[in-house]
């Protein structure tokens, strides 16, 4: 049986209701739940694992506007769902995800008839709403070599980051050859040790602790 918060929120009648038009899906890694332009059939409830949602501009580089992971719902489809517009972002599983899908008609039902439903889907919204706005905020105003090298320091608990070039990219929504230039630097100074699809950060963390 899904076990899910919002789920939880429902009177017997309609939880009973809604299990019934609901199955639990499985996701492996790698896999693309939606792409931008999309129409949106429903929404997606997670279970467990990790997906992430990203957004790709003209220009070709991408961006994470966020991740879900166990008892997460998809703010993206809220949106869609609620203005009737397509995907303008994808999601991609990044750990075997498990998840249920509530379809639309199913949804509309739920946030007429549950006040409990409703308010619960309209607070999720606004806090990962607060979270993008957080993100429009470091892109737009701080440098990248200071987020660069807070997001390492953020991932370093052991002194070294698995990730790639262009995945590094990804994550702070800039150019790999941005990135490259900035590690290099880094790298330079004595504050980071580059290898293939690895980053050693001790440089970065001995600077930390000296400053503390």
């Amino acid at each position: 049986m899904a076990r899910h918060s919002i789920l939880d929120i429902l009177n017997d009648t309609l939880r009973k209701e809604t299990l019934e038009k609901v199955r639990v899906m499985q996701f492996p890694a790698g896999q693309v739940l939606f792409s931008a332009g999309q129409n949106c059939q429903g929404l997606p409830l997670v279970l467990g694992g990790r997906i992430k949602v990203q957004m790709t501009g003209v220009s070709g580089h991408s961006i994470v506007l966020y991740r879900m992971e166990a008892d997460d719902i998809c703010t993206l489809s809220i949106g869609c769902l609620m203005t009737g517009r397509a995907y303008r972002a994808e999601a991609v599983v990044e750990e075997g995800a498990e998840a249920v899908m509530i379809p639309r008609g199913v949804f509309d039902r739920l946030m007429d008839q549950s006040a409990g439903f409703r308010l619960g889907i309209m607070e999720s919204y606004g806090r990962r709403l607060d979270d993008l706005m957080l993100l429009v905020e470091e892109v737009a105003f701080r440098r990248m070599d200071q987020r660069l090298e807070e997001w390492l320091l953020g991932r370093a608990a052991r002194g070294a980051v698995v990730i790639t070039h262009q995945e590094l990219a990804v994550e702070l929504g800039t150019a790999r050859e941005v990135v490259s230039r900035l590690l290099k630097e880094l790298e330079r100074r004595n504050m980071v040790r580059l290898s293939r699809g690895r980053i050693e950060v001790t440089g970065l963390l001995d600077r930390q602790h000296r400053a503390r």
